[in-house]
């Protein structure tokens, strides 16, 4: 960075603002970022708990109706079309990430078999559901994770690089600077000094002896 004269300082000492409000921003941006991912963190360990608990559940009445109804039973129990998913999209701080999901539930043939079935079938909606939610949670804790991670890699960068870049430099000018202001001083008081020293008086003639006694 070569920068030199009182423009130069100018400039440097804007950067350096410029840089230091930056670095205030990006601190500020990682702790709201932080307090966001810790409910989002939060939240998303109490959806994986539920989404387990109601995939087992699923699990075990599957067994029961395999055992009860059989395979032809369970396939004739399948609903025909997909499931669909909604997601809400939010944000914090510049970051794009699922706020909420929501899964549409096709409708289910006419219920026939055991009544294991019917509770199998009711398990794996839900399952399904908590599903959803969690996998829209952790794609939001996983945007904001990175985000948060660049945040603190470019405030690092700003602080321990940038900054002290722009200080040092702004030092070595203002000793230029000064260096400069003390010779152009200097210069000015020798001139003066030169200018205020006195004239001395030009020698008056020797007058010759013989023309005093005369």
């Amino acid at each position: 960075m070569t920068v030199t004269g009182r423009s130069g300082k100018v400039r440097l000492e804007r950067r350096l603002v410029t840089a230091k409000h930056g670095a205030a921003l990006l601190e500020r941006k990682q702790h709201i970022m932080a307090d966001e991912l810790d409910r989002l963190q939060l939240h998303a360990d109490g959806i994986q708990r539920e989404w387990e608990d109601r995939a087992r559940e699923a699990a075990v009445w599957l067994r029961r109706a395999a055992g009860l109804d059989g395979r032809a039973q369970i396939e004739a129990a399948a609903p025909t079309e997909p499931a669909e998913v909604e997601i809400h999209w939010g944000g914090a701080m510049g970051v794009t990430y699922p706020e909420d999901a929501h899964c549409r539930l096709p409708g289910t043939p006419l219920p026939g078999g055991s009544s294991a079935l019917s509770f199998a079938t009711l398990a794996h909606r839900t399952a399904l559901t908590a599903a959803v939610e969690h996998a829209a949670v952790q794609r939001a804790v996983l945007l904001l994770s990175t985000e948060l991670a660049a945040t603190r890699t470019r405030q690092r960068a700003v602080e321990n690089r940038w900054i002290p870049t722009l200080e040092d430099a702004l030092t070595a000018i203002r000793r230029t600077l000064e260096d400069q202001e003390l010779e152009e001083s200097l210069r000015v008081r020798w001139a003066a000094d030169r200018n205020e020293k006195p004239v001395g008086r030009p020698a008056q003639p020797q007058v010759p002896q013989e023309l005093e006694s005369s």
